[in-house]
């Protein structure tokens, strides 16, 4: 049973009760676990099956799971982000990289912002808006997930081949010529070899592949377990971004990504060992 369990004389009822059994069952699911069957979540919750699939049902019209129609199983939806979005807002590495995204700004005039990754896109939590009249802006809770965009790939990077292949075969990452069935296969090889650049560089750059008029470049943060946590990304106009401003924009990313990462913790286990 998930949480501390009841006695019969504490036991919600009506309306209380279901909500707390639709909580439960949300709550059944892990980083450990994240995709669950009906017998399952019931063992894990203490419910019948018949109770849990008519909860689940529920919670997948609403969004808050989806159904993986091949196997039946569960998994949390992106109706969830709704919910979370203010908890994102005050994530701990949101609250590490503010004043190093204030400072990337400042030295380059450009919007900063950070990204967190929920498993199939990159959610801005953050931003920094450029000085100029001329800008490009995300307001916090904007979801990226076309391949194109550098956050997504620093953080397809960040995975193995195996699972960055299964989620550019979902569908969830929206690649070039994705309408096209032809190219599909091609275009997931050249993504792939896209992804092991980034990953050797550790920055990754949109260069009008997403618009004709936007510059992106971005760089992963990492915490003190070594795990990607975000990523850092710098946004202008092309116009102002060519040629050696655009490498000196992607050498202020890479570093600020670095300085969030030291915040964090990142390689203070490596220096004592």
């Amino acid at each position: 049973m998930v949480g501390r369990p009841r006695t019969s004389d504490e036991a919600p009822q009506g309306a209380a009760a279901s909500l707390l059994n639709g909580l439960g069952v949300l709550e059944a699911f892990s980083i450990e676990k994240p995709i669950l069957g009906v017998t399952e979540i019931a063992q894990r919750v203490g419910l019948h099956k018949s109770t849990v699939s008519r909860i689940l049902a529920g919670l997948a019209e609403a969004g808050y799971v989806q159904r993986d129609e091949a196997s039946g199983r569960y998994r949390l939806g992106l109706g969830l982000l709704a919910l979370s979005g203010p908890l994102l807002a005050d994530l701990d590495v949101r609250r590490a990289a503010l004043p190093y995204l204030e400072e990337l700004t400042e030295q380059t005039g450009e919007t900063s912002a950070l990204a967190v990754w929920n498993g199939e896109e990159a959610i801005v939590v953050e931003q920094v808006p450029s000085p100029h009249q001329v800008k490009h802006t995300a307001s916090i809770g904007t979801r990226y997930n076309k391949f194109a965009s550098s956050s997504v790939q620093v953080f397809l990077a960040g995975l193995t081949p195996d699972a960055a292949r299964e989620l550019l075969a979902s569908g969830a990452v929206v690649l070039p010529g994705a309408h096209d069935a032809g190219p599909q296969t091609a275009a997931a090889r050249r993504a792939l070899d896209v992804l092991t650049t980034v990953a050797a560089d550790g920055v990754a750059v949109n260069d009008g592949a997403t618009t004709p008029e936007e510059f992106g470049v971005s760089a992963p943060v990492w915490d003190y377990r070594g795990r990607m946590v975000g990523c850092v990304t710098a946004s202008a106009p092309r116009s102002r971004a060519q040629g050696e401003v655009a490498e000196r924009l992607a050498a202020a990313v890479v570093g600020t990504a670095g300085r969030v990462s030291a915040r964090l913790g990142y390689g203070a286990k490596r220096a004592e060992a």
